[in-house]
């Protein structure tokens, strides 16, 4: 009986990194980590701050950012999670924007048991958790399927799975799927969550998250908001910073740009607003055109711009963004008396 020879096995060849290794390439840069610290200091046990809002640009990075806040939130809590399977630090779901007239609530909390949980069966149940086991079991009781019963359920499963924040992303959907009336009915839905629950609520979106937030002084008093800014053109930190990820991305595809890729930094900088999500996406256009055509050049990098028209109307969203949102970061903190006399002029913070 003959039997083949087998060859050993060839050396594993190294692989360049393609124009996909760039949409997953996640920067720890300046913007982010400020941004983490600030969180850090809001996201306790205890805290008063059980609504928190994170707003920012299009294109900053704010899905990118939060998914880390959890990642991180695991992290830590790594040693606990290996002794009890059951604990789950923070979760993130997306806020459904399901086409109906108002928010839907039964969504958002399927969506939240979900993430407890793994994947659900529609229609759904009430759940609880066994405190034992950390598993959801699923009442079926005649009232098993109410709104009322779903957010019960909501509630044991946070307080069970000890989650201490959800990230809301998209938060803007819980707002503007809503009539003026009640939107402080559904920020009362979610402080009631929250004090029940254990849980911070983390809110990220946009500007108009902020605006719609705005509409109402109840809203904007009960909510601690969290600048997400973009690197500007004209602060010279900023520009470093810009350039530091702009390196980055790179030497990520150094075969692709063959070091060319700096001598456009300020045109970057220009087309996407220092907004680094933008820059990425920008990246992997031509990253993308350039493994197409086989080479780089900088028509590939040019086809992979923002248009004017994109970029004015971003650019006018940002503006007015900022400067809606700017009076809720400062602060006044008057000069104590001196000798009696009148006070001292107050001094933003």
């Amino acid at each position: 009986m003959n039997h083949a020879t087998l060859s050993p096995p060839s050396p594993p060849q190294a692989v360049s990194p393609t124009a996909g290794s760039l949409s997953r390439l996640h920067l720890s840069h300046p913007r982010v980590l400020q941004m983490l610290d600030e969180m850090s200091a809001q996201l306790c046990p205890g805290s008063q701050s059980t609504i928190l809002l994170i707003c920012g640009p299009t294109g900053i990075g704010k899905t990118t950012l939060t998914r880390r806040m959890v990642n991180d939130a695991h992290g830590q809590q790594r040693a606990r999670m290996d002794c009890d399977a059951g604990i789950i630090p923070a979760i993130y779901v997306e806020a459904p924007a399901s086409g109906e007239t108002d928010f839907s609530w039964r969504l958002f909390f399927q969506r939240i048991l979900a993430q407890c949980d793994g994947p659900l069966d529609i229609p759904k149940v009430a759940y609880g958790v066994d405190a034992t086991t950390g598993r959801v079991w699923r009442s079926r009781g005649p009232n098993g399927n109410s709104l009322a019963a779903l957010r019960t359920a909501v509630e044991n499963t946070l307080r069970e799975r000890q989650v201490q924040f959800i990230v809301v992303d998209e938060a803007a959907h819980m707002i503007r799927q809503s009539r003026r009336n009640r939107l402080e009915i559904h920020l009362d839905t979610l402080k009631s969550l929250a004090n029940q629950s254990g849980t911070q609520m983390v809110l990220s979106g946009s500007y108009d998250l902020y605006r719609l937030m705005a509409l109402s002084g109840q809203l904007a008093r009960r909510t601690h908001v969290l600048h997400f800014a973009r690197y500007r053109e004209d602060n010279a930190n900023d520009v470093r910073a810009f350039k530091s990820c702009l390196l980055a991305f790179e030497k990520a595809l150094p075969d692709l740009w063959t070091g060319q890729l700096m001598q456009y930094a300020e045109a970057l900088h220009g087309n996407t607003l220092g907004c680094i999500g933008t820059l990425s996406a920008v990246l992997s256009r031509s990253a993308r055109f350039a493994e197409q055509g086989g080479k780089w050049s900088v028509s590939t990098l040019e086809r992979a711009l923002l248009t004017e028209a994109q970029r004015n109307k971003i650019l006018e969203e940002i503006l007015e963004g900022e400067e809606a949102i700017n009076p809720s970061l400062t602060r006044i903190m008057n000069q104590p008396l001196r000798n009696g006399g009148a006070r001292a002029a107050g001094r933003a913070m």
